[in-house]
């Protein structure tokens, strides 16, 4: 099984990214030995993957990054890179590996101090891989400083050193970086390969497996977390009720505080799973003792992972929402399908008689509005709106229509 294996639906782009493996292992293996480098190549220093909220950027960019370090013995006799079993790609791919480097936006924003590091390191040579990787996960999130360092890294980098953005679009990149980049755009994969994906990689029933790939129209990441986690079933289940519940003012602002509550548990839950670990990991590092104090002059440090845990709880929970609001976003579209009398697939098949009702209640301009109303919310929560207040705002207009 291959590092591509992983990339659903996305044949084209694997097999760029498998030609360009190919030569980057060439260029390796001609500098080890003194021979002179193909005088033509596929491969460069900074790519740029693009495309929809759970098309696989990330994953692609990784599996990339897990081929360039790929140590298996085949490659001497033919093989290409990307195996997905030796040390090289296992690593690379679990986020382990010394020479890849991710950087992903804890907040909102990615901040110049989080790159600083990342930074100086990519003009170091690797130091057991054969290529030193940067994987910017969210490179949208980018602030002026933070960008510009990267703009510097990106025009003059190490001989070895390759980056790799992700963005949901090309315009939302810099164009003074996106220039010196290799750009691959990945589309949204049909509901067929995100559901033949979770029968063959996570053992789902077939008929769940088809339920999420539908329920989240080929959203890879959100297909397999519905298929696998029941928690995320019922919480879906929750949010699809909704739109039957808005008959009151009081009820709006109930749902819209279930909601946000809801949120705010799953970040909770996230939190108690990673930040106990990141802290006492941090004060063995600094030397203190199992279960005392602080060594004079870290304080700091602390504060510092104190504040990153925070701001990482809060995009956790404006996470949550968003995905409850794009439930909110295909139940709406499946009513206004009906409402058109249109024969797509219903993305809401686990919510059909509430779809109907509110079909048969409303009229398609109130459903356009309505779905207006959850895009608004989700431009607010990007703004920094307040969670609550904006989700209230958006109730209140679903119950209007």
């Amino acid at each position: 099984m291959t590092v591509w294996d992983d990339l659903v639906g996305q044949e084209k782009v694997s097999e760029l990214l498998d030609a360009a493996a190919r030569d980057a292992d060439a260029l390796v293996t001609a500098a080890a030995s003194d021979a002179p480098p193909p005088e033509a190549s596929r491969m460069t220093h900074a790519w740029l993957f693009t495309g929809p909220p759970g098309a696989g950027r990330n994953q692609a960019a990784r599996a990339f990054a897990a081929a360039l370090q790929c140590v298996s013995p085949d490659r001497a006799l033919g093989g290409a890179p990307g195996c997905g079993f030796c040390d090289g790609c296992h690593t690379a791919l679990v986020g382990t590996h010394a020479d890849v480097s991710t950087v992903a936006a804890v907040g909102s924003e990615i901040l110049v101090k989080d790159m600083r590091d990342t930074v100086r390191k990519s003009f170091t040579a690797p130091a057991n891989g054969r290529w030193q990787v940067i994987l910017v996960e969210d490179a949208e999130r980018l602030n002026e400083k933070s960008a510009n360092a990267v703009l510097k890294a990106v025009e003059e980098p190490a001989p070895r050193t390759v980056w790799l953005l992700c963005a949901p679009s090309i315009e939302d990149v810099l164009p003074t970086i996106r220039s010196r980049c290799r750009h691959l755009n990945l589309r949204t994969p049909s509901v067929d390969a995100v559901a033949d994906m979770l029968v063959r990689r996570e053992g789902v029933e077939p008929d769940v497996a088809a339920a999420a790939a539908r329920a989240t129209q080929g959203h890879v990441d959100r297909a397999r977390r519905l298929a696998t986690d029941p928690a995320a079933r019922e919480r879906r289940a929750s949010v699809l009720k909704l739109p039957l519940r808005l008959d009151e003012v009081g009820n709006c602002l109930k749902a819209a505080q279930q909601l946000v509550d809801a949120a705010a548990e799953d970040a909770k839950q996230l939190a108690e799973e990673t930040d106990g670990k990141e802290t006492e990991e941090l004060k063995a590092a600094l030397g203190a003792a199992q279960g005392g104090r602080l060594p004079r002059g870290t304080a700091g440090v602390m504060k510092d992972l104190e504040d990153m845990q925070k701001r990482r709880r809060t995009r956790t929970q404006r996470d949550s929402l968003d995905v409850a609001l794009g439930d909110l976003t295909g139940f709406y579209r499946d009513v206004l399908a009906l409402q058109f009398g249109s024969r797509v697939a219903m993305a809401s098949t686990d919510a059909e008689e509430a779809v109907e009702r509110v079909a048969h209640a409303s009229s398609p301009e109130a459903t356009l509005r309505r779905i207006e109303a959850i895009s608004a919310c989700r431009e607010a929560l990007d703004r920094n709106v307040a969670p609550l207040l904006a989700v209230e705002a958006m109730t209140l207009a679903l119950r209007a229509g």
